[in-house]
């Protein structure tokens, strides 16, 4: 269960400060302690589950002041009686899954202190945002270290003294593949990738190159080569809705992760309410601890692979609080140390996928996008656009890496989140050297950093056509990550912000 926070009115005066910052260094961010002491939940308010959860006869198994969460255990039949529910077993291809029937109801004593309720329904949620290149496809792949150069990410840096947070919701990693790896790109061993088991997952490498392995180790060995210097923790969860945000907000709330990727996600529409409120306020601990947020923004163009004729964004790429990453196909000059072409990411008549793109009917426009021309959304509640950013992702010209010992080229949008979060990481070690801060909630200055980016201006998604300037398909452009870095060095100023 979450719980509301303490000091609400105080904390949402605090997220539009960062919210309206307009240029490169961020506000002084809080520290962990200072966020849980102000705006975790309150001991009254935990008090109130925990006679809720002994009236129903139910165990309480963990609290977290910071995380705003209280878990409780019982049998079904009392989780039935005490949430008004109805849990079943449902079969999804040979796996058999609990699953919740009914609407989730709670007494009047709790109802105003909970904001959402998870783990009833054990239905997987996210996919992978990757794909393969095909057999048949004889175009040029790159290294992740190529790409870095040709997005000239900046010099002399390895993102050293940076902890980069990586989200799975299945698979795993063998240590023999990333020395591998990184030994063929003559990379000294970056620091050790640890595993962080969430709700009792585990790094279970599965085998399957094709399956979440590509995943896990796509994310992995992108990171260690463009930021060998920055530490990994790869957190894994169960691909369930509790799942999911339980691994984003433990990784947000570890004092040593600066950066987050995530390269899971699913149609907004396919979550429900409580889920996107729920996992957004997560994204808003984000902010004020000055974290930075990555997601990337589907392979399945501006449908999202909805087939309901409408157009759909990726959650949680769609969330305002952070950097959805959609991609391109990129085409370098003979020797790799120039681009010679960069274009929208659309391979969906060869089956190879498509950016994803498009405007959140959840989540309303965001202040930095205010002068963007985003596309209406769908529906007037909506309005937040996605991407934010682009790079590479199409897998005819995809990245090479090492999948459970086989050598395999891999694109998908998935590829593009820890891009940038390798690119952050030696943002902030270049920052730190000039006694500047890390960026953490970096959209209002990527949207006051346009030259930094280069724009796409060729191709489209769908729906979603590119042109000069932010588009829905191409977002700002891809990077120039020397010039991001100079732009956020500039001195910091704000605007006036209405209490």
């Amino acid at each position: 269960m979450m719980v509301r926070r303490k000091n609400a009115s105080e904390f949402k005066r605090l997220l539009r400060q960062f919210e309206h910052w307009q240029t490169s260094a961020p506000l002084e961010p809080l520290s962990s302690e200072e966020f849980k002491r102000r705006f975790g939940a309150d001991s009254a308010d935990v008090k109130a589950i925990t006679d809720f959860a002994s009236e129903a006869d139910l165990r309480v198994e963990e609290t977290d002041i910071a995380r705003r969460t209280v878990v409780l255990s019982g049998t079904a039949e009392k989780m039935n009686k005490a949430f008004g529910v109805e849990l079943q077993k449902s079969e999804l291809g040979s796996q058999t899954f609990r699953v919740r029937e009914g609407g989730i109801y709670l007494p009047e004593t709790i109802a105003g202190i909970v904001t959402g309720v998870f783990g009833l329904d054990e239905r997987p949620q996210a996919k992978t945002h990757f794909r393969l290149q095909s057999a048949t496809t004889q175009t040029e792949s790159y290294s992740p270290i190529e790409v870095a150069n040709l997005y000239n990410f900046p010099p002399n840096t390895t993102g050293a003294g940076e902890t980069i947070g990586i989200i799975e919701l299945g698979g795993g990693f063998q240590t023999s593949d990333l020395e591998s790896f990184f030994q063929s790109l003559s990379i000294s061993t970056p620091p050790p990738v640890t595993a962080v088991s969430v709700d009792g997952a585990q790094n279970v490498p599965g085998g399957d190159p094709t399956g979440a392995d590509g995943e896990v180790e796509l994310d992995i060995e992108v990171v260690g080569a463009v930021a060998p210097g920055a530490a990994q923790k790869v957190y894994f969860a169960p691909n369930t809705d509790q799942g999911f945000m339980d691994a984003v907000s433990t990784a947000i709330q570890d004092t040593e992760v600066s950066i987050v990727t995530i390269s899971w996600g699913e149609a907004e529409s396919e979550y429900t309410q409580q889920t996107l409120t729920s996992f957004n306020e997560i994204f808003q601990d984000a902010v004020t601890l000055g974290k930075t947020v990555l997601v990337a923004s589907g392979d399945n163009g501006s449908s999202d692979g909805v087939s309901d004729g409408q157009n759909h964004v990726d959650f949680p790429a769609s969330s305002p609080y952070v950097v959805g990453c959609g991609g391109t196909t990129l085409e370098a000059s003979a020797d790799d140390s120039t681009i010679e072409s960069e274009t929208v990411w659309n391979e969906e008549a060869e089956g190879l996928g498509a950016t994803g793109g498009g405007v959140s009917d959840f989540f309303s426009l965001p202040s930095y996008q205010a002068t963007e021309n985003v596309p209406a959304p769908q529906n007037p509640n909506g309005g937040r656009g996605v991407p934010d950013v682009s790079g590479d992702a199409d897998p005819d010209t995809g990245y090479n890496v090492l999948i459970d010992g086989a050598k395999q080229v891999i694109g998908g949008t998935s590829a593009v989140a820890p891009l940038y979060a390798g690119l952050f990481a030696r943002i902030n070690e270049a920052l730190r050297a000039k006694n500047l801060p890390r960026v953490g909630f970096v959209n209002p200055s990527l949207y006051h950093s346009s030259s930094a980016f280069s724009d796409i201006t060729s191709g489209n998604n769908g729906a979603f056509q590119a042109g000069p300037g932010w588009d829905a398909a191409s977002g700002l452009g891809s990077p120039n990550g020397n010039s991001l870095l100079t732009d956020l060095s500039l001195p910091s100023s704000s605007v006036q912000v209405a209490p």
